[in-house]
């Protein structure tokens, strides 16, 4: 991204805990850097659910892993991550009573844009997602 302040990136192990994990490392980062404290809230909660989602929906063999990266710039905050199966995402319409569902719909209120592309140089996808200091 032009302009971006500091990127960093980090592979978790697809585990419920690796949820909680991604958490605290993009706290950390966001702490770490000039203006990314107004980012840690929303960020956080889109960070969850793609990373959720690629522990609960991706269908890949065991001892995948999925792979984060965060991108800072003065207003944005560029969310990236990566598992090993090329199942796009798709936004679903959930009702009242469903008890799950709602990810990328959060995703997509909470987020300037997400989308989703193809890896480079190898399997699976890459869900990212931006998010203002201000959303």
């Amino acid at each position: 991204m032009p302009g971006t302040l500091e990127k960093f990136s980090y592979w978790l192990p697809r585990h419920h805990k690796s949820v909680a994990a991604a958490r605290k490392l993009l706290r950390e980062f966001l702490a770490d850097q000039p203006g990314g404290e107004p980012f840690i809230s929303n960020g956080e909660l889109v960070l969850s659910e793609l990373v959720t989602n690629a522990v609960l929906h991706a269908r890949t063999a065991p001892g995948r892993l999925i792979y984060m990266q965060f991108e800072l710039c003065p207003d944005l905050l560029r969310i990236e991550v990566h598992d090993a199966d090329s199942t796009r995402p798709t936004l679903q319409p959930a009702d009242c009573h469903d008890e799950a569902g709602r990810g990328l719909w959060l995703v997509s209120q909470l987020a300037s844009r997400w989308g989703c592309c193809p890896r480079v140089g190898g399997v699976g996808k890459a869900v990212w997602a931006m998010v203002g200091s201000g959303q």
